[in-house]
């Protein structure tokens, strides 16, 4: 009975779509680009690639088999599929709090963007000033970044609470098709500015000899989080999963949209940035807030309404990509509460977000009235990223890669990946032995290394 009133997915591009949309985040505009300008470019883009497939896609794939096969939310899952060792569950519980302390942070960023799109679309961006200090003002001010932050909330909680075809899904089809369209058109103008030719050059010569051991941690770190793999919202999605769909060849579609979105916003960004003299590309995670703007007023001083538009868009691109992530993270809790208590998808859906604009508020604060506020030295917004980012997810990660590769029965997992024997994987052995050994081994690499960091 519970299987019918969950809720599902009701077509292969609905399930692609959600799932890429879960993906595809402010990481793959934002924290991509950085990564990219500070380690050197195209090398680290094909270092990136290999570990998306090698780490990032078996841990999503055991997610999926996690989730179709149990029917749960990401703690209920374990509990169904290991009666007997409950403690498995503990995943799940760190996978709710994740969800919980990523939408609390991220929506303060979120904000931040609504903020830019708004200004740049009423033509209220300055112009010709300290980029740096405008948006520290902006941060730092008690009300005007929270109310932003309150918006964003209530658009994620609009939709998770219709549900998952008429919500998730239906929204899915809509976001994720204009969120590429947005990409690519501001990528074509991007390729006809004076710098494009650097700006490709850079982001698509390798320079190998610039490959670094730390080079190769921060891609792992950014093929495994960029895919938002690790924290159970692909489990609770991939719940909701008909029994025909393709499990591996849905993960692969998946990461391929996360890598091409990731790629094409380099092709957007570099060649604006290599427009402007004087301009560096590793202005790491100031480029969106701080950089960007000033290439955009500096690029389009001649078209003033053409850079309006032009960044506009480019903050609606950022802005759909923040909204397709939430809403993931959003779900995980919400079906959490809902079949823990027993309530309606509405009233879960309330409390979620209650819970999340209380934590948000004091994530956003800590940029301006409570910055003094310290737990372990960090503020709040730092203190839950650092939490998730170094703790739960590469924990969560290596706890499902152990789950798929060594608790559950090798018939069980084969059955899933194969649709009870219809379908044919190929490289079945290769993929089962990278989800058994190359993928929680490169996550506990990434997880030693940031802990010693």
């Amino acid at each position: 009975m519970q299987a019918e009133e969950r809720g599902r997915f009701c077509s292969k591009l609905g399930v692609i779509l959600a799932s890429a949309g879960s993906a595809v985040g402010l990481g793959n505009v934002w924290r991509f680009p950085s990564e990219v300008g500070s380690n050197g470019g195209a090398a680290f883009i094909l270092v990136y690639l290999c570990f998306v497939f090698l780490i990032a896609m078996p841990v999503m794939i055991a997610e999926f088999v996690i989730g179709r096969r149990s029917k749960r939310n990401t703690v209920d899952a374990y509990r169904v599929l290991a009666p007997r060792a409950r403690w498995w569950m503990v995943a799940g519980y760190l996978g709710v709090l994740g969800g919980v302390l990523v939408l609390s942070f991220y929506s303060v960023v979120a904000g931040w963007t609504l903020r830019y799109m708004v200004d740049t679309f009423l033509c209220r961006m300055p112009s010709g000033q300290d980029y740096g200090a405008v948006f520290s003002s902006f941060a730092a001010n008690p009300w005007k970044p929270l109310l932003y932050q309150l918006v964003f909330l209530a658009m994620t909680h609009l939709i998770v609470s219709r549900g998952v075809e008429r919500g998730i899904e239906k929204f899915s089809k809509v976001m994720m098709p204009l969120l590429l369209v947005i990409i690519v058109v501001l990528m074509g103008y991007s390729l006809t500015m004076p710098g494009a030719a650097d700006g490709i050059s850079f982001l698509l010569r390798p320079d190998f000899s610039k490959v670094t051991g730390s080079v190769v941690l921060s891609a792992i770190g950014q093929a495994f989080f960029s895919l938002s793999v690790g924290m159970g919202c692909l489990i609770t999605y991939s719940s909701y999963f008909s029994k025909d769909t393709r499990l591996v060849s849905s993960a692969f579609s998946v990461c391929a949209i996360d890598s091409v979105v990731a790629i094409l916003s380099g092709l957007v960004i570099f060649p604006a940035v290599f427009s402007v003299a004087g301009v560096e590309p590793d202005a790491g995670p100031g480029l969106v807030f701080i950089t960007l703007p000033y290439v955009f007023d500096t690029a389009f001083s001649g078209l003033p309404v053409v850079g309006y538009v032009f960044s506009g868009f480019f903050y609606v691109l950022l802005l759909l990509a923040a909204l397709t992530s939430t809403i993931s993270m959003h779900e995980i809790v919400t079906a959490f509460i809902r079949e823990k208590f027993n309530v309606s998808r509405q009233r879960a859906a309330i409390a979620v977000t209650a819970v999340c604009m209380v934590l948000g508020a004091a994530c956003c604060l800590s940029f301006g009235v409570w910055q003094g506020v310290r737990v372990a030295g960090m503020g709040f917004f730092d203190l839950f990223d650092f939490t998730v980012a170094k703790f739960l997810m590469p924990f969560g990660g290596i706890m499902i890669s152990l789950f798929v590769g060594w608790y559950m029965k090798r018939q069980l997992v084969v059955e899933e990946l194969t649709n009870g024997g219809t379908l044919k994987v190929r490289c079945l052995g290769v993929l089962l032995f990278l989800i058994r050994w190359v993928a929680p081994t490169g996550v506990a690499i990434v997880f030693i290394n940031e802990l010693i960091n």
